[in-house]
């Protein structure tokens, strides 16, 4: 262990490392993680979501463990702030206003917080936090202008310009996973038709592959897969198997993120779009026709110039970096204060 030694007049002290919580809120599970400047997680656990029950019960069963683990590493450690990541939550307001997947409705978040722990505490959706993340400790490292694109059930994106992320007046701005890219298409679950999510995720490949299962007669091992089995991970492992099914459905995600991209690309102008995200993992085999068809349908002025680039955040829990990067990123920018915020130190050599 790395200590800051001090000196108080002839007396040698060391001084307790600071770290951030970072809690990630899903529909599942919530994990939560205790995560230094460098973006090393020190300590991290989880306690299941429980989707029916209320925010308030959430927090009431998740800051005992939170304590728990935070109490097994206080000698060495100081917490200095928290960051939450969340769907549809707010970060102007702390607000989180129907989710997803959860029994809420609108919740202050923060508001439950500061009943636990009265620190520095911010909260946003779960795909800004990965683009801060990525800021922070990964991909983006040095960047200022960026956008991250997560590819899980949904597609979510967090924009960073000039350095600073994206919120929009209202602090929902970056929603690229509902723009929409095919006139009448597939139903959303946000009641629109077409949206790029209900193509380029998780979800949208499925749907693809189920598509071009009715429409081909190509033989696949996909074919006796019923829909609420079937997996991003299967169709992968079938498209590196060579099966054409799955080939063609990484093809056609690919073409549509693309080409979306390209026309976010028009927006912004960023160095780089980073994709982040269990559906990110299939590489190349998504990447490639994601690139090209992102060059294909660029503005001339922004041909090959933008890096189509993976996640580099793969050290501990991905989203628990994320949302730890939103408060080390609030702290640093002075954008939020406390007393509490200096770290202790008070420790005598022995």
């Amino acid at each position: 262990m790395d200590y800051k030694i001090v000196r108080n007049g002839n007396k040698l002290i060391m001084s307790k490392l600071s770290v951030a919580l970072g809690i990630d809120i899903g529909g599942t599970n919530t994990v939560f993680g205790f995560v230094d400047k460098e973006g090393k997680c020190v300590a991290e656990s989880s306690i299941p979501t429980n989707a029916s029950e209320s925010a308030e019960r959430l927090f009431e069963r998740l800051f005992p463990k939170v304590d728990a683990v935070y109490q097994s590493i206080s000698k060495n450690y100081y917490l200095v702030g928290i960051g939450i990541g969340a769907p549809n939550a707010n970060y102007y307001t702390g607000m989180v206003e129907v989710p997803p997947n959860l029994n809420w409705q609108i919740v202050n978040v923060l508001e439950i917080v500061k009943k636990y722990y009265d620190i520095p505490t911010a909260i946003t959706n779960d795909a800004n936090a990965a683009a801060l993340g990525e800021m922070k400790f990964g991909a983006a490292k040095g960047m200022k202008d960026f956008i991250v694109i997560t590819l899980g059930t949904g597609l979510g994106s967090g924009i960073v310009a000039n350095g600073d992320l994206i919120y929009g007046h209202d602090g929902f701005a970056g929603e690229i996973g509902h723009i929409i890219v095919v006139d009448g298409g597939r139903n959303c679950g946000c009641g629109r038709k077409g949206c790029l999510e209900t193509y380029a995720s998780a979800t949208g490949l499925r749907r693809t592959v189920f598509e071009l299962l009715c429409n081909s007669n190509d033989p696949s091992k996909l074919r006796n897969i019923t829909f609420e089995e079937m997996t991003s991970k299967m169709i992968y492992e079938a498209a590196v198997d060579g099966d054409k099914i799955a080939l063609s459905a990484f093809t056609f995600t690919g073409e549509i993120l693309g080409k979306a991209l390209a026309n976010a690309v028009a927006v912004t102008s960023p160095g780089a779009i980073i994709l982040f995200g269990g559906l990110a993992s299939a590489g190349d085999i998504l990447f490639s026709p994601t690139q090209k068809a992102m060059e294909d349908n660029m503005l001339n002025i922004f041909k090959n110039k933008v890096k189509l680039l993976p996640s580099a955040l793969h050290n501990g829990n991905t989203a628990v970096l994320g949302a730890a990067a939103l408060i080390w990123n609030e702290l640093e920018k002075g954008k939020t204060q406390s007393s509490e915020f200096a770290p202790v130190e008070n420790w005598d050599v022995m």
